[in-house]
């Protein structure tokens, strides 16, 4: 091989015809610098990963490759790479992945001791426990994602993970009630506090972050139309107000075909003035829509008190979010489009849609065979 440097740290195979990049990490446990090299088929690939190599080595402070654990990896990971860029509660569900699962059963473990095999039986572990395949399909994302950037950081040479077949995933089994049903839940929870609740998830498909997030400003009532574009969720029994879930997830809702809702939140809003008139503009500052005494209703109080009033009824078991569901049933029973149903979702595109409501869409799928043969049948 000739080897000839071409700037630091990088050179060419004038033979092979690759460019070689040399990583320095300091010194080994034997004293002797510890160094690894990778080969690039270009130069501008070779100057791309040197450079993130120096611009994060900072971060990782002295560590070296063989130094490194799984569970300080992770927590680098997670600190430098997710923390600033993503949501509250998403930053919270992956820490207690690591903190509950990963980390005690693979954080002592070397980062490049690590193999498929310890993978591979931890998910059997899992699956053992009780966790669903679902759950453990989170589980081979997470830490795919996190190797997947020890390997671009230099720190692994690739990615176990990628070796790795997570459980099949499983569909979720969705409950949903009928037009009939809604109706029949409506009559029941009039005049309840939860009554708005309860008609913006069934009426509109609305979210239960969508719902505690919405407030008056966000509501022409003139017009009805209601825009949703903030959202307010429980992070470790802590409320957090937001923005939407996804880009898509901001979307307005018209309500002027609802008589019963709009007649409604008419009514709460000339409340919400007359107690702002009454407490003054302490009172429900931010103007939630759903608050009890000024104060925004805890996103897990409703979910709970909901779940609460189905069953003291008598009615078929029903989350809040199950509303959501009837929602698009409801949706597909009256031939609505599969794009319009994902837009009032706000899905990101209709596979997402079609993927949580395949049962849905099977039903119809039986309907439209139907009617393709009654059309041929009677053209004959």
């Amino acid at each position: 091989m000739a080897r000839k440097t071409v700037s630091p740290n990088i050179a060419f195979d004038t033979e092979r015809k690759r460019y070689y990049v040399t990583f320095h990490y300091g010194t080994g446990p034997d004293g002797r610098r510890a160094r690894s090299v990778r080969s690039f088929s270009t130069y501008e690939q070779a100057q791309l990963v040197l450079e993130e190599f120096m611009r994060t080595r900072p971060l990782r402070g002295n560590d070296l490759p063989w130094d490194m654990t799984v569970g300080r990896w992770l927590d680098y990971w997670l600190e430098n790479t997710i923390r600033p860029f993503r949501a509250v509660s998403t930053c919270y569900g992956y820490q207690k992945i690591i903190d509950n699962h990963l980390a005690p059963a693979l954080g002592s473990l070397r980062l490049q001791a690590l193999t498929a095999v310890h993978l591979q039986q931890y998910m059997t572990q899992k699956l053992s426990e009780g966790l669903s395949p679902n759950t453990i399909r989170k589980h081979h994302t997470l830490i795919s994602t996190a190797l997947r950037l020890a390997v671009r950081q230099n720190m692994l040479s690739r990615n176990v993970a990628e070796c790795v077949d997570p459980p099949r995933k499983e569909l979720a089994e969705h409950f949903y009630y009928s037009p009939e049903q809604v109706s029949q839940l409506f009559r029941l929870l009039e005049g309840h506090p939860l009554e708005p609740a309860v008609k913006l998830a069934g009426y509109l498909g609305m979210r239960r972050s969508e719902i505690c997030g919405l407030k008056w400003d966000h509501v022409d009532l003139e017009a009805g139309v209601l825009y949703i574009c903030e959202a307010r969720t429980a992070v470790g029994g802590q409320a957090v107000d937001k923005g939407p879930k996804s880009p898509s997830s901001q979307r307005h809702m018209a309500i002027g075909g609802m008589t019963d809702l709009w007649d409604l939140l008419r009514q709460l809003h000339q409340r919400h003035l007359r107690e702002r008139l009454l407490h003054g503009p302490d009172y429900n500052p931010q103007g939630f829509v759903l608050n009890h005494s000024g104060k925004p209703y805890a996103p897990d109080y409703i979910s709970n008190r909901f779940s609460t009033l189905i069953r003291e009824a008598g009615l078929p078991k029903l989350t809040l979010h199950g509303l959501r569901h009837s929602f698009a049933s409801i949706a597909n029973s009256q031939r609505v489009s599969l794009y319009s149903i994902c837009k009032a979702l706000g899905h990101s595109n209709t596979t997402i849609t079609s993927q949580i409501y395949t049962h849905l869409f099977d039903e119809t799928h039986l309907d439209v065979v139907d009617l393709v043969g009654q059309a041929i049948v009677h053209a004959s």
